[in-house]
This record gives C-alpha cells, structure tokens and sequence, in this order.
C-alpha cells in the first residue's frame, strides 16, 4: 500500500509539474515565489472572490472559452490576427496571460501596478486596419471593455459549472466588483461592478460582433489543432468540449462549432473530470507564506492610471 501511495503521489507531482511548466514558463517558481511570497498591500485582501476564483482549476476552461469568445468581435480579433504570434508561441502568450493574472489578483500593489504599465505599453503599438477597413487600437476603452467582459463572464461561467466551492450571489457581484480594478487600470471606463450590469453590456456588445475568417482560422487552432503531443490531446479534447460548450449558443454556430446534442450532454462530464484532474495534480504545497497587508474590504478606488 505504502508503494501505491508514494507511486500515485510521485505521479501527481509529475502532473502538476508539467502543467504547471506549461502554464507559468520555465521560471515559473521564481515567479510564483515573488508574487506570493513578498509583504507589502495588495490590491486584493485573501477574503476577495477574484481570488476564490482565480485560484481555481476552472480556469482552465474558462480561459479557453474566453479566447473563443473574443474572436468575435472583428477589431479585437484583427488585432491579435495582424499583431500576435499566437500560432507561433502559444504558449508564451498562455504564459504571459497567467502571469499577470496571477501578479494582479495576489501579487503586492506595486508589482500589480508594474504588470498593468506593461500592457499597456504593449498596447501602444497595436493599431492598424481591419480587413474590413476600419481602424482599430489596442487602447480603444470600448475594445478593452469587450476583452474584460468576454473574458470575466466566461471565467466566472466556468467557476459557477466547475469550481470547488460555489460562491453567493454577493460574493458573484464581488467577483465582478473585484476585476472591475484591473480593467479600470488597463483603461476601461466604468467596467460593470456586478453580475446584472456585466451581463447587460455583454448583451449590448452584441450588435457589433460578427464571425471573420480569422476568427474562425483562430478557433479551430485552439479547439481542433493545438500544438501538443499526442498523449495530451485526449485531456484536451475534454477541456475544449467543456470550453464550447460554456459559449452562448449563436457564439458557438459562428464560429462553426455547434455540439450536437449527445456530443454537448457529455461536455460537462468531460470538464468535471478535466478539472477534478487538474486540481489534483496541481495542488499547492502546504509552505507559509509572507504576511500580507491587505487592501480594505470591497475593491478599492484604482490607481491612476
């Protein structure tokens, strides 16, 4: 027994080591030892939602939802099409995404204010034409409004479906609440605050999205031809099933991926088991931590942006 339990418990060191490699980059300890490990305020207090949330192995299907969802509006879309090597380092930008993800939701104030400068750096020089003519910019707030809200409501969907311990409708308006800080300092205007006013933007945005070839180009590298070995693309077919199956329906037949019904009724089967596996093989080392000070309770005014 003893052989068994030390075999299982080297395997799922094994796991999360890989996926955690994948994810945080080659210097992906170093990284989580200074975001985690150094005092000062941070921007969130430990009883926060988005740090419930962000925590979370849903996250891995909600990112991916999330990627699908933003293809559909054509500026964002062209934006990545024409500035992103995305089909060249993958998972560089996996890897650049979850950094600052986790620098911004539990990092200090100050390492979380830096990662924000960053991107917005980047966005300075993404600007161009779309194929259908008109111009985009990468600091447009209403093209930064449509990212956050895609990528939050397809977080917080995958949560809701898959996460350990479900959250109240309060602490669901406190997720929302919580992320509206980082869009507000990436440079949205007045992101929404709660669950009712994400939910009415989303539904506001929806006049201007539309399918292009590169949005359908982009979904069918993420969902059907991603570059991973062949011994990983059954745990990966189960995480873009559950995936698509999170996106609204008319999200779904645009980008040419409608589930038929027996296909969709195991998308949730897979995805539980996804995500049971990964928050298995991934679960964090019972070390101490570095006191934190936390901000006040309730998301706190934004920096200056």
């Amino acid at each position: 027994m003893d052989a068994l339990r030390h075999g299982a418990e080297r395997l799922r060191r094994d796991v999360g080591t890989a996926i955690f490699a994948r994810v945080a980059g080659p210097d992906g300890e170093e990284v989580r030892s200074r975001i985690h490990d150094t005092p000062g305020p941070r921007w969130f207090g430990p009883d926060r939602p988005i740090r419930t949330v962000h925590a979370d192995a849903s996250m891995f299907v909600g990112g991916l939802s999330a990627l699908l969802l933003q293809t559909l509006h054509p500026l964002a879309m062209a934006a990545v099409d024409q500035h992103s090597a995305y089909r060249h380092s993958p998972w560089g930008r996996l890897q650049r995404t979850s950094v600052f993800l986790a620098t911004t939701t539990y990092g200090t104030a100050a390492d979380a204010q830096a990662a924000v400068d960053r991107v917005r750096s980047v966005h300075a020089d993404v600007h161009g034409t779309a194929p259908d003519g008109r111009a985009y910019d990468a600091t447009d707030p209403h093209l930064l409004e449509w990212v956050h809200l895609a990528e939050i409501r397809c977080f917080l969907a995958a949560y809701r479906r898959y996460g350990a311990q479900p959250l109240t409708p309060r602490q669901e308006d406190g997720y929302v609440a919580d992320t509206a800080r980082v869009a507000r300092a990436l440079g949205v205007l007045a992101p929404p605050t709660d669950v009712a006013a994400l939910e009415r933007r989303f539904a506001e945005f929806h006049a201007e999205l539309s399918v292009t070839p590169a949005a359908r180009d982009a979904a069918r590298y993420l969902v059907l031809d991603p570059p991973l070995p062949l011994v990983a693309r059954p745990a990966y077919l189960g995480l873009s099933l559950a995936a698509v199956d999170l996106l609204p329906w008319w999200a779904r037949i645009a980008l040419g991926l409608p589930l038929p019904m027996p296909v969709r009724a195991s998308a949730p089967v897979a995805g539980h088991l996804l995500v049971r596996g990964i928050r298995w093989a991934t679960r964090p080392p019972q070390t101490p931590r570095a006191p934190e000070t936390p901000s006040p309770p309730g998301p706190p005014d934004p920096p200056d942006a």
